[in-house]
């Protein structure tokens, strides 16, 4: 794949619209995975972007990293993060690690990306035993600009 356009615009979201493009999708992979997302577990984190060398433009854009989980028996996260991984793959995901377990026992880990979209996605066995933790992060995005008017 060749290396995005530094002059490329930014996508422009609203980050209520990334926000529920993410919960969306984690919901999307979780039903897939055959599991439920805990509404408690889901928790959106939203970033300036950083520059190459660690600069932050003073214009809005950020990132969003958006981590949700379900409650399953570990036994049973092998078999979800397949499920999951066929449906990356048959979406256009390109997978960029996978394991599904760790000295014989289960412990998940997928790693996926979406070339065009420049997003990823995240999986794996998390915080005990029982979580099967799915993270969505996006490219830089652009809000929406806004006019001083409409400003509080």
């Amino acid at each position: 794949m060749n290396s995005p356009d530094p002059n490329e615009p930014l996508p422009v979201m609203a980050k209520s619209d990334a926000q529920a493009w993410a919960q969306h999708m984690t919901e999307h992979l979780a039903e897939v995975g055959g599991v439920t997302v805990a509404p408690e577990s889901v928790k959106p984190y939203f970033s300036n972007c950083q520059g190459k060398n660690g600069e932050v433009a003073e214009d809005g854009r950020y990132t969003l990293a958006y981590h949700a989980a379900s409650t399953v028996p570990v036994d049973q996260h092998p078999e979800a993060v397949r499920k999951i991984r066929t449906a990356l793959e048959e979406e256009g995901f390109r997978i960029t690690g996978y394991r599904e377990t760790v000295d014989g026992q289960p412990d998940v880990l997928l790693y996926a990306k979406h070339d065009e979209g420049r997003y990823f996605i995240d999986i794996g066995t998390t915080g005990g035993v029982h979580w099967l933790s799915i993270s969505v992060s996006t490219r830089c995005l652009m809000p929406p600009s806004t006019s001083a008017t409409a400003q509080p």
